[in-house]
């Protein structure tokens, strides 16, 4: 690869929305349910192919979670792109269904992997971390809706602070269809849990799946957001297709499924983004799954970006956070209103009431968010994120990033607390975000940042 010219950020959009992500994949293990009928069977992790650009770089160093980050952030550096926070990603699985030795060692490799040497344990990585050159500011683990929320403690100690749970659609009867394995009541109870704990809700939706049609996916879809049970606070968005060696591949050849065309898919998305509401961000559309790797289904993965082009050109707005941020408003546009308030959304989910706190400037551009949830007279911020092409640590920022947003953001969301008679406020912190909290007077406690108000 070419150098970098000086100050020019090679991939300015892997940074653009403030820190910077690192996936590590795990190795290939077959899921304790058996399968489901669309996942493919290609000797690498569940659900992905040889040749995933994720899959592809786990396996020259054989699923090592410490060379793994080591060369992404080697990779990261020689494109320019700032490397002091890291937003961790745990792919390729369900990881809580790995032994208990191989999580503990896992998660230990990848902290040692940030700070660049190993340590003895979990808890002297994360120490070391906290003032590493490279912080975890967050940690994301994808799992099942049914086997999480046993592992809550255990989650929240080695510092994850998002899951992405595999959902695909709310609808029992298709789960039984495509061996799913676990039941909408599961989802629930899941969602509930883990927000009640502070976590960051992702979920996985799959329209277009056995069972299925456009209406009813459409229907199911809109219920993530009228019925307070669900409420995800992030999506991605993943349209079935048919891959060498699934079951779905004989029941396509059968001809007792058809996927989606492109056309149908492209009418779909643009119908569910704009069902999605302003407090929830869609982290992606279409897999990552090369031509060869698929029997049917569109191959189009750089979807989103047709979609959206053609919403811009007809002057169309959407609601969820990736289409509003500052950092890809900025590569559009040269000068940008900077006179900023603060809007706060109210809504009810899973039996509690959620806080969104965000800084927009007239023309709705996100500048900065915060998630506040109450529940049970507890008070937890699930999420501070201020947006904008990722800086270093302690580098000056002029437009959104290091401007004192995520100050103003948390003095807000402690007026909320003090105003609903709570007198402590918990936030759920990434390892390396620590020091930034004990800045604005809080206290590790347990496993949370928690200051008395």
């Amino acid at each position: 690869m070419k150098k970098p010219e000086k100050g020019e950020i090679r991939k300015p959009v892997k940074t653009i929305s403030g820190i910077t992500p690192v996936a590590v994949m795990l190795p290939p293990r077959p899921c304790n349910h058996g399968g489901c009928i669309y996942c493919p069977n290609l000797n690498v992790p569940q659900s992905y192919t040889p040749k995933s650009p994720v899959v592809m770089r786990a396996r020259e160093v054989n699923y090592n979670p410490y060379k793994q980050i080591r060369n992404r952030l080697k990779a990261f550096r020689a494109m320019n792109h700032p490397i002091d926070k890291i937003e961790l990603i745990i792919m390729g699985g369900t990881f809580l269904e790995y032994s208990k030795n191989f999580q503990e060692n896992f998660i230990k490799g990848c902290y040692d992997g940030l700070n660049g040497v190993c340590s003895s344990s979990i808890t002297e990585a994360q120490r070391k971390n906290e003032i590493s050159s490279s912080r975890c500011v967050a940690l994301c683990i994808e799992t099942r809706p049914d086997v999480c929320v046993k592992h809550i403690d255990k989650l929240r100690r080695w510092g994850v602070t998002r899951i992405e749970l595999g959902v695909q659609i709310i609808d029992d009867e298709i789960y039984e269809l495509v061996n799913r394995g676990h039941k909408v009541k599961d989802v629930i109870d899941a969602t509930k849990a883990l927000k009640n704990a502070g976590f960051k809700i992702g979920y996985h939706i799959m329209p277009g799946l056995p069972g299925s049609n456009i209406k009813k996916d459409l229907k199911l879809f809109k219920k993530l957001f009228t019925d307070s049970k669900f409420k995800p606070d992030q999506l991605k968005l993943y349209p079935c297709q048919v891959m060498p060696g699934s079951e779905l591949e004989k029941r396509y050849w059968n001809k007792e499924y058809l996927p989606y065309s492109k056309e149908e898919i492209e009418k779909i998305l643009i119908k569910m983004l704009k069902i999605v509401p302003r407090y929830c961000r869609v982290m992606r559309i279409m897999r990552e799954i090369p031509p060869e790797y698929l029997v049917a289904g569109t191959t189009r993965i750089d979807l989103r970006k047709e979609i959206e082009r053609e919403l811009r050109k007809n002057k169309i707005k959407l609601k969820e956070i990736r289409y509003r941020e500052i950092g890809f408003a900025l590569s559009r546009e040269k000068f940008l209103d900077l006179d900023l308030k603060l809007k706060i959304t109210k809504y009810s989910a899973s039996n509690g009431k959620e806080y969104f706190l965000e800084f927009v400037n007239k023309n709705d551009i996100l500048f900065g968010l915060l998630r506040l949830r109450i529940f049970n007279k507890k008070a937890i911020v699930r999420e501070l994120h201020v947006y904008g092409q990722a800086l270093k640590l302690g580098e000056k920022g002029e437009i959104s990033q290091h401007k004192g947003l995520g100050k103003i953001l948390m003095k807000k969301a402690e007026e909320i607390t003090k105003k609903k008679k709570i007198n402590k406020l918990f936030v759920i912190s990434g390892i390396g975000v620590r020091e930034y909290y004990r800045n604005l007077g809080y206290e590790l406690e347990s496993t949370y940042m928690v200051k008395n108000l």
